[in-house]
């Protein structure tokens, strides 16, 4: 009978895959604010506090680039409208700081802002924003909870039997 050979298993240590180290991007600096225009914007539950100052169209929100914070395209479009109806989309630097609500909301409280800070700066500029509805501040907003329902308007199933 052949002999049953006995193999010795070795254990072997697997280790993980050496992480390559993450290319960060570098910091922005945002400029002084000492010398901006100050406005304050709203929109649902965000507020947004808004600095105008001259330069050269760069926007920049909670020490973001615009363009990193809103990724999505249409909110990059609405934060830039009040620059496209006045044409003035290389004349000024926007340091933002929003809390509060959802990227849509915190959009629409950066346009109003710096349509109300444009406004503040350059009062010629009212007619134009005012005739886009950019100073107008949207006040819809969630509608609360009612007593004996389940969310605002939704009640529950009616059964006939």
């Amino acid at each position: 009978m052949a002999e049953a050979k006995k193999t010795a298993t070795k254990t072997v240590k697997k280790t993980a895959p050496a992480k390559k180290a993450a290319t960060k991007a570098a910091p922005v600096v945002a400029p002084k604010l000492n010398d901006a225009t100050y406005a304050t914007g709203k929109r649902k539950d965000s507020v947004a506090r808004v600095y105008l100052m001259p330069g050269k169209g760069n926007i920049i929100v909670n020490e973001k680039p615009a363009a990193e914070y809103f990724r999505r395209a249409v909110l990059q479009m609405i934060i830039a409208q009040p620059f496209g109806v006045t044409k003035r989309e290389t004349a000024y630097d926007i340091v933002a700081f929003v809390s509060g609500g959802g990227l849509s909301g915190q959009a629409g409280a950066v346009k109003h802002g710096i349509s109300k800070a444009l406004e503040k700066k350059e009062p010629e500029l009212r007619a134009a924003l005012k005739s886009a509805g950019f100073l107008t501040r949207d006040s819809r907003v969630v509608e609360r909870k009612h007593y004996g329902y389940r969310k605002a308007r939704r009640s529950t199933q009616f059964s006939k039997r």
